[in-house]
């Protein structure tokens, strides 16, 4: 028999491996760092079962990953050398009293090695589909098993692992859950800028810091030219997917510290804080001349779009609030239109 067929015969996968691997992902808890709730309760069972040496385990497709362990610092091992590998295969291998006169364990380099692990007894970590995903198990180098007693608190003990777990996956849903109905509330969907709301909400905000400091804020308003003839032509689904395109072009070319929103329609607004005029116009120039490069498909025809721009800036006198700088920033934009359009006016 060779080295691979004697490994399979000794550490077979179940048929259902895939789903039991699904259900250990979605825990997200193999690179998650150490935890002093698990340590706790790694050191708790081995002081109910008076053992030296306790771990929680998670096996993965080819490794096991220890996520605590007490009396012997171990990281990951190879699956095949593992005997939490076996654990979770059922409730025959999870109390071995003699490792090295079990077939499956006796070659094992933890059994052939220091510490010369003899005993080993452990609980599987079910997760909530059925699943056993690792085990919370306990070893000595000493041949035995544990009492009735002491399984039965380390079955409850498992069963707080795998609380801490759920609790934590939870946790990590939850905040996922908080994160995506806080883009959802401050962005716009079509375009990927933020909302009006978010917009006015952040210009109220770089309003307040640049009066506190003294340093310069633009805004730049952005109309694309013509836009109804684009619906009128192509559908509004074509004129939908041109304002994705604009507003990914957007994004791509502002700074971190900018902050770029759909004012209304077709109209765009950008806030450039630490920007003064000159900055501000150069940067509408060439946000304007790279709007006009962008090529948009519908079927066989290439169509383009222009945009007129108008800057605005505040000058600490008498454009010194939110609503002057919005105001300056239209009017630039209107004499824009009326000069042409595809121009950039302030």
């Amino acid at each position: 028999m060779s080295a691979a067929e004697k490994i399979t015969t000794l550490y077979p996968r179940q048929s259902d491996d895939q789903q039991r691997l699904a259900a250990l992902h979605r825990y997200d808890a193999l690179d998650a760092p150490a935890s002093e709730d698990f340590s706790f309760l790694t050191e708790l069972a081995a002081k109910v079962c008076d053992v030296p040496y306790a771990f929680i385990t998670l096996v993965d497709t080819e490794r096991a990953f220890v996520k605590s362990c007490t009396g012997l610092a171990l990281d990951s091992l190879p699956r095949s050398q593992c005997y939490c590998a076996l654990a979770v295969l059922g409730d025959n291998a999870t109390e071995i009293c003699d490792l090295s006169k079990d077939a499956r364990t006796a070659a094992m380099p933890l059994t052939t090695a220091a510490p010369f692990m003899r005993m080993y007894s452990s609980v599987p970590l079910t997760s909530s589909e059925g699943f056993a995903i690792g085990t919370l198990c306990v070893m000595d180098s000493k041949p035995g098993c544990l009492s009735t007693s002491q399984r039965d608190m380390l079955r409850k003990l498992a069963r707080q692992v795998m609380a801490l777990f759920e609790l934590r996956a939870n946790d990590r849903a939850l905040k996922a859950s908080v994160d995506e109905l806080a883009t959802l509330a401050t962005t716009d969907e079509l375009t990927g800028l933020h909302n009006r709301r978010s917009l006015m909400n952040r210009l109220r905000f770089e309003v307040a810091r640049t009066r506190r400091f003294r340093t310069p804020l633009s805004a730049v308003m952005v109309d694309l030219d013509r836009f109804k003839n684009i619906n009128d032509e192509f559908g509004h689904q074509f004129g939908d997917e041109v304002l994705a395109a604009i507003g990914r072009l957007v994004r791509e070319n502002v700074r971190v510290i900018d902050v770029a929103g759909r004012y209304g329609g077709e109209e765009l607004c950008i806030l450039l804080p630490n920007t003064p005029l000159e900055g501000a116009r150069k940067f509408a120039e060439t946000l304007r001349s790279r709007i006009e490069a962008q090529v948009h498909s519908t079927g066989a025809r290439a169509v383009t779009v222009t945009a007129s721009l108008g800057v605005g800036s505040f000058n600490h006198m008498d454009i010194d609030d939110a609503d002057m700088l919005l105001k300056q920033a239209d009017a630039a934009l209107y004499r824009a239109k009326a000069n042409g359009r595809n121009c950039v006016e302030g």
